[in-house]
Formats: structure tokens, sequence, C-alpha cells
């Protein structure tokens, strides 16, 4: 079975995506693996997250709502991480979303908080709550 290898976000400011990604990337146990001039990049495990400017963007504004990515959803291993995180995120430059449906506005048995950076880029954290294999 295949596996992801690494994702590549372009940004249009980078220094304004290093400062909100490298906060969300940390809390979630992520540490830089490489850095150049135009980008960055987290490992998590066995693959890797990039964050990049590139001569080739084609457009400065990001919509999540046009066709592509919408967002990147990921898991931790609590309820009390997702709240923890969410309670810290605005102080980081991540806006709540569906605050209102919080923490299920994905159905009654997901648990999960939405976040939206200033660039309009949106994450997802969920408490993968699922049983542990035992030996």
């Amino acid at each position: 079975m295949a596996r992801i290898h690494h994702i590549e976000i372009w940004v249009a400011d980078l220094r304004e995506a290093l400062t909100e990604w490298a906060w969300l990337l940390t809390r979630l146990g992520s540490a830089p693996q490489s850095e150049w001039a135009n980008g960055q990049s987290w490992s998590f495990g066995g693959s890797y997250l990039t964050l990049t400017t590139s001569p080739s963007l084609s457009d400065a504004a990001h919509d999540r709502r046009r066709a592509g990515v919408n967002h990147l959803a990921f898991a931790v291993d609590s309820t009390a991480e997702v709240d923890a995180i969410m309670a810290d995120a605005e102080a980081h430059g991540w806006r709540p979303l569906y605050h209102d449906r919080y923490p299920h506005a994905g159905g009654a048995d997901h648990y999960a908080g939405w976040l939206e950076n200033s660039a309009g880029f949106k994450a997802e954290v969920v408490a993968d709550l699922s049983p542990v294999p035992s030996s």
C-alpha cells in the first residue's frame, strides 16, 4: 500500500506562514527537518510537510473553497489535546471554525477542531480514539 511521502504547500508570505504553521506543527509533535531561503520542511515520521514560496505562484491568494486541497487533518491521541490546541490557536494566528458546533462539527462520533490561518489555509485536529490493537 502506498503512503504519503510529502505534502508541499505554496505560500505567498513565507515569514507569516512559518510563524503560524510552526506553532501548530510543533504542538502536533513535528520538528523542522530542513530549511532554505524560500522554505522549510517539517518531519512527520516517515513523511514530511513543506512550506515554500515559488516564483511560479500564479495567485497570492489562497482559497480553500476552490478545486484542490480543502484542508489538512492531523490526528492526536486525546480530546484533551484537541481542546488544548483549540484554546491556544487564536494567540498564534489561527481562527477557530465551526465554533458553534465544536467539538462535533463532523458528527457525534467525531471529536475535532477546525482552524483557519490568516492566509485561509484550514487545518483539522482530530482526536483519534480508535482502539489500540493489543499484541
